[in-house]
């Protein structure tokens, strides 16, 4: 049996939010490694927040962000479940990251099932286009356009985005985590960004 300071449960508290005895059970699991432990947590995390997932959300804010001496604009509405979530300091940060990240990426679409498919059916002949003419042989052409289709949703969908603060996450796993540690289903309504001289 392997002995778990309570130092140990928590820096791993501080590093995922997570409550003691999740911490404490993790840690148990991962045999005292903390990375490990974290691993777990996330795994666990993830799947909780998937079950929240179909939970309602009708509380929450619009935030804002003014960037570049006031060239770039954003208001974006950002969904939970409580109003209690909704004026705590955590929600409002993730509020604010995703308002900031609107404004530096410029997405078109919240997620992948915002694209028109009109946009999608465009875009893929232009990459089968893209394809054929680099000479590729016919039947690798697909998995070509299938893999640009990927990286399109990656540019233009907001959740699909990479986390300009933290690259190791994109904005949905963000999202994901915060849902974890508020117990919450949070979601991303909708946004507008404006550009001067736009």
């Amino acid at each position: 049996m392997v002995t778990i300071s309570s130092v140990t449960v928590k820096d791993l508290r501080e590093k995922t939010g997570a409550g003691i005895m999740d911490c404490k059970r993790a840690l148990a699991d991962a045999g005292g490694d903390l990375e490990k432990a974290i691993d777990i947590l996330r795994q666990k995390g993830l799947s909780a927040a998937a079950k929240k997932a179909s939970r309602e959300t009708k509380e929450g804010v619009i935030g804002s962000y003014i960037h570049g001496g006031g060239r770039i604009g954003v208001l974006v509405e950002v969904n939970c479940e409580t109003d209690f979530v909704a004026r705590n300091s955590e929600f409002q940060e993730l509020v604010k990251d995703i308002a900031m990240q609107i404004a530096a990426t410029n997405p078109s679409y919240v997620c992948r099932e915002d694209v028109p498919a009109a946009v999608l059916d465009k875009e893929r002949g232009i990459y089968k286009v893209q394809a054929k003419e680099s000479g590729k042989p016919e039947h690798v052409l697909d998995k070509i356009v299938e893999g640009k289709v990927e990286k399109f949703y990656i540019d233009a969908c907001l959740l699909e985005q990479v986390f300009i603060k933290d690259p190791s996450v994109s904005i949905n796993e963000m999202i994901k985590q915060k849902i974890v540690k508020t117990g919450e289903n949070i979601s991303v309504k909708r946004f507008t960004r404006y550009q001067l001289g736009g």
